[in-house]
């Protein structure tokens, strides 16, 4: 199995629950400026989406898509269980969370990482729209150490990346303090802590 990333980007939630369940993978950057690989292939050769991550799984097929393949991991491993039970009304209430951080937290990031749209549009419109969501997540924070209750999920792991984001962006997590003592615990996990290392990277 190899995963397909790039340093930093939401790629990055796969490879903590790949280290979450012990999976082992191979690793191949992209280059998302150039759409080339580390290994100097082009990108939209393996995915015609040229995004990240992709995954390609050991019969050689690819799987795209963040929420996709980390529900795939979870189902295929005895310990995704963990991550994303295998049924119940606790399994959707995992989804709920993952579908929340990518349509509303991830793509609420990325108007402000657009340099085609003007700084005002992203301070009066964008910013304020992110940082709404933040204080709503920091009402849920209050009560539960992790997104859906008190075990870590797939969508913790979502969210830990989307979370990084936000000093880039000029954005004070520390504003929200249910949020930040959340992040500051996940960063403390030894998946994600390997992975922020595997990726030469800071929390």
């Amino acid at each position: 199995m190899k995963l397909y990333y790039s340093k930093a980007a939401c790629s990055l939630a796969v490879r903590i629950v790949i280290n979450e369940l012990a999976i082992a993978c191979e690793y191949e950057a992209v280059n998302l400026k150039t759409h080339m690989t580390e290994n100097n292939v082009n990108f939209y050769q393996i995915n015609a989406k040229g995004a990240v991550p992709a995954l390609e799984l050991d019969d050689g097929s690819l799987l795209t898509e963040n929420n996709v393949i980390q529900q795939y991991l979870s189902d295929s491993y005895n310990k995704g269980a963990e991550l994303l039970p295998k049924s119940g009304i606790e399994r959707y209430r995992v989804l709920e969370w993952m579908n929340y951080v990518s349509t509303e937290m991830h793509k609420g990031c990325s108007p402000l990482f657009n340099p085609n749209i003007p700084e005002q549009l992203k301070q009066q419109v964008f910013k304020p729209m992110l940082v709404n969501k933040l204080a709503f997540l920091d009402k849920v924070l209050a009560n539960h150490a992790y997104l859906s209750g008190e075990r870590f999920c797939l969508a913790d792991a979502y969210l830990f990346v989307v979370l990084r984001w936000l000093p880039a962006l000029n954005i004070n997590r520390s504003e929200f303090s249910h949020v930040e003592a959340y992040y500051q615990s996940a960063a403390k996990r030894p998946a994600v802590a390997k992975s922020l290392e595997q990726e030469t990277l800071s929390a």
